[in-house]
């Protein structure tokens, strides 16, 4: 089976923390969420178009998913998809994805 979808360096990073974080309150819960977010991402490379844009964040190259309470932005129309950033949805998002906002078009 090919791979349904790709984490960029900048998202496997955000991963990455979001779970070490949580680990340390909750080793178990963390790998429930690890796996969670890998059969999910799946999903999402099956059906590409889910979730919705911000025109105000980046161009409707990307869309953005949420994820229990996090955001997750990827390239829908790249296959496999790819996913550049994962971020807790309650960050300002508009900070956070200003260094991308004039660079995607």
């Amino acid at each position: 089976m090919s791979r349904l979808f790709l984490l960029t360096p900048e998202a496997k990073r955000d991963l990455k923390q979001i779970l070490l974080d949580i680990a340390e309150d909750s080793p178990d819960t963390a790998e429930r969420l690890r796996s969670e977010f890998y059969e999910g991402l799946q999903g999402l490379g099956k059906s590409p178009g889910i979730g919705h844009y911000h025109d105000e964040l980046l161009s409707r190259k990307y869309r953005f998913w949420n994820f229990y309470t996090y955001v997750v932005a990827y390239v829908w129309e790249a296959r496999p998809i790819e996913v550049i950033r994962v971020v807790h949805g309650a960050r300002d998002l508009a900070a956070f994805f200003s260094l991308r906002v004039g660079q995607e078009t």
